[in-house]
């Protein structure tokens, strides 16, 4: 564990000390997010923190190459591969950062970059499944799945990152538990594993860049640092799932949530405000990349959380079901354990409810919304969470319009 808290405190490190330094730069070469009518942010903010990001990855990358720990591992692992996806995804983000894509272009160029995946050696080729034990995926079908795959994380880390911190800190909370998954269920190697690696090296740059993210934040990660997090993701659940050839322990539940399970529910709440807004564009017939303010954090902040609270608050919606993976992947029969972690994670869901719901039900007891109507409310809201300007920012800084929801 050492040498994984060793990979996890570079990244964190050089993240958090090359974030200020990317700053300077980025005000210096005017990639600034400009506020507008869909922007919950209320003054000019630089962008492409994914930079930062990218400079921890590739410092704890190296410090996994020289840990004896890893020794073994680095003669199978599949870092090239990690560097040059990675890589390209964090290109496509500064481009957009500073440019601006068009969606299609976007999504060709993710879909290529899920295609050097597989070309390097990185695809979704098997898993288990209950019964039938190992399950082998032939033809076309792995390099398809891999590359949705691949575009579906992206996409959704890009769609969470719509408050200070919120893309961040949900995906450190994502990989946190995937690294546990990843430990608790050892391959070939034992503990030692391409996956938990990954995992470790992920929620280091998280942690490093959230204290610069965080509200007020003094910098956003941008699509750059997006898509470079969903391109880390990506890889680290397909290694994950990777993890072994041998059946795993328990039963089939747990069977099924540890090669399948345990990737999709830790990241349920991107893929849920994904779904949620394909579904609302094509009901009014916009493109489904069409900008606007009614994901699930800005539901949040509409029905009377402030800004940190709708974040803290998605904070512990991942956690709770990134600990209900956990539990169910720990199954093991249907005996009292069972029951106890069931039951607990139905009794966290309750009152986690309970607290999301709390601004509406105090207002309805209330009579009605507070300063008159609900869009008042937001108003109001907003304007005090986002009312001071980040040290060290011009007012006069070079802008840009920012083509996405922030």
């Amino acid at each position: 564990m050492t040498s994984y808290l060793t990979v996890f405190a570079v990244a964190a490190v050089v993240t958090f000390l090359a974030t200020p330094l990317v700053r300077r730069f980025v005000i210096r070469a005017g990639a600034i997010y400009k506020p507008n009518d869909r922007t919950v942010h209320k003054v000019p903010l630089p962008t492409m923190g994914g930079i930062a990001m990218y400079m921890g990855l590739v410092a704890a990358l190296i410090a996994s190459q020289v840990l004896p720990f890893f020794r073994q591992l680095n003669l199978v692992n599949n870092s090239a591969a990690v560097l040059v996806t990675c890589t390209l995804m964090l290109g496509i983000g500064v481009i957009d950062d500073t440019r601006g894509v068009q969606p299609l272009t976007k999504l060709v160029a993710q879909i290529f970059v899920g295609g050097v995946l597989v070309l390097l050696g990185v695809v979704l080729s098997y898993f288990w499944l209950p019964g039938l034990g190992l399950f082998i995926l032939s033809g076309d079908l792995p390099v398809i799945i891999t590359i949705i795959w691949v575009v579906a994380v992206a996409n959704a880390v890009n769609l969470a990152d719509g408050l200070d911190g919120l893309a961040a800190g949900m995906v450190g909370i994502a990989a946190a538990v995937f690294f546990v998954y990843s430990v608790l269920s050892p391959g070939p190697l034992g503990i030692i594993s391409q996956p938990a690696l990954l995992a470790a090296i992920t929620c280091g740059v998280c942690v490093g860049f959230l204290p610069w993210n965080f509200h007020p934040a003094k910098i956003f990660m941008g699509d750059a640092g997006s898509m470079l997090l969903g391109m880390l993701l990506s890889i680290t659940t397909i290694e994950g799932v990777h993890r072994t050839i041998t059946t795993p322990s328990g039963g089939d539940i747990a069977a099924v949530a540890g090669t399948i399970g345990v990737p999709i529910l830790v990241l349920l709440i991107p893929f849920l405000d994904v779904a949620y807004a394909i579904v609302r564009r094509t009901r009014r017939g916009q493109g489904i990349a069409y900008a606007d303010k009614e994901h699930l954090h800005h539901h949040l902040m509409e029905i009377g959380h402030g800004h940190t609270q709708a974040v803290l608050l998605m904070y512990l919606w991942s956690a709770l079901l990134s600990a209900g993976a956990l539990a169910v992947w720990s199954i093991n029969g249907r005996g009292l354990v069972s029951l106890i972690l069931v039951g607990a994670v139905i009794l966290g869901a309750a009152a986690l409810f309970l607290v999301t719901a709390l601004p509406r039900l105090n207002r309805r007891a209330g009579g009605g919304h507070r300063n008159g109507s609900r869009n008042g409310q937001v108003t109001a809201t907003i304007g005090d969470a986002t009312s001071a300007e980040p040290d060290g920012t011009p007012s006069d800084a070079p802008q840009r319009n920012d083509p996405d929801h922030r």
